[in-house]
C-alpha cells in the first residue's frame, strides 16, 4: 500500500480512519493539523506523531481527554506537566501507579481515585490515612477500603460510605462493625446477600431481615433459623389467603 504524501489527502481519510495516519510520511506524521485530527478521532493515534508532536501540549492535551492510558506516549517533559498529569488521571485512575511521587500530589490522587477508587493503592501511606482522598475513593468503589490505613479502615463513617457502593465488603470488616446495626442496614440495602457476615444477633434483627430479603429474596437463606421459619410461614400463609 503506497505510502500517504498528501495533505489534504490524509485530512479526509483520517477523518473516517484515525489509523490511516500510520500510512501517512513521516512529513505527515510532524504535521499537527493532521494529528490533531487523528488524536480527536483516536487517542492511540499518538503513537504514529512525531517526536515533537509528543511533546506538543496541545496535542497531547486532547489526547488524554479521551483516553488517559495513552498519557504514556507523551514526552517526559509533559509527563512532569501537573495539567495534563491532571487530565490523564481524570479519564483513568491507573495513570497514578506510573506517577512518580513527586507528581501525587493530593490534587492528582482525588482525581485518579475517583475515576477509579483502586488507585489507592498506588498512593503514599501518607494519602492512604487521608480521610477525603479514601471517601473519595470507597465512594467510586468500597472494596478501595482495603488499600486506607488501619485507621481509616476501622472510622465508622468511611465503612458506612464503603457499604452504600458494595454492601459485600462487610465481609472483611472486625465482629464490631458486623454487629453495628446501621453499617449492616447500609450494607443490605446495597446487597442483601450482605446479610451473611452480619452478626448473629443482626441476623436475628427482623428489620434488618426484611430490608436484605427486599433488595435479594435469598438473603432469607441468612437469617437466623427462628426468624426464617416465621417469615416463611408468614409467606404461606399470605399465598393462602390470596
Amino acid at each position: 500500500m503506497k505510502i500517504i504524501t498528501d495533505k489534504n489527502e490524509a485530512l479526509e481519510l483520517i477523518k473516517k480512519e484515525p489509523k490511516i495516519i500510520l500510512l501517512c510520511s513521516d512529513k505527515l506524521q510532524a504535521d499537527k493539523e493532521v494529528v490533531l485530527e487523528a488524536v480527536k478521532q483516536d487517542s492511540w493515534a499518538l503513537q504514529y506523531a512525531s517526536k515533537e508532536l509528543k511533546a506538543d501540549r496541545e496535542v497531547v492535551m486532547e489526547a488524554v481527554k479521551k483516553n488517559g492510558a495513552v498519557f504514556f506516549l507523551a514526552s517526559k517533559e509533559l509527563k512532569a506537566d501537573r495539567e495534563v498529569v491532571l487530565e490523564a488521571v481524570k479519564q483513568n485512575g491507573e495513570v497514578l501507579r506510573s506517577l512518580g511521587k513527586e507528581l501525587q500530589t493530593k490534587e492528582v490522587v482525588m482525581e485518579a481515585v475517583k475515576q477509579n477508587g483502586f488507585a489507592l493503592e498506588y498512593i503514599s501511606k501518607e494519602l492512604q490515612a487521608d480521610k477525603e482522598v479514601v471517601m473519595e475513593a470507597v465512594k467510586q468503589n468500597g472494596f478501595a477500603l482495603k488499600y486506607a490505613s488501619d485507621r481509616l479502615q476501622a472510622d465508622r463513617e468511611v465503612v458506612l460510605e464503603a457499604v452504600k457502593q458494595n454492601g459485600i465488603i462487610l465481609e472483611y470488616f472486625n465482629e464490631q462493625l458486623r454487629a453495628d446495626r446501621e453499617v449492616v442496614m447500609e450494607a443490605v440495602k446495597q446487597n442483601g446477600e450482605a446479610l451473611r457476615y452480619a452478626s448473629d444477633r443482626l441476623r436475628a434483627d427482623r428489620e434488618v431481615v426484611m430490608e436484605a430479603v427486599k433488595q435479594n429474596g435469598e438473603a432469607l437463606n441468612y437469617a437466623s433459623y427462628e426468624l426464617r421459619i416465621a417469615i416463611m410461614a408468614l409467606q404461606e400463609l399470605t399465598n393462602n389467603l390470596k
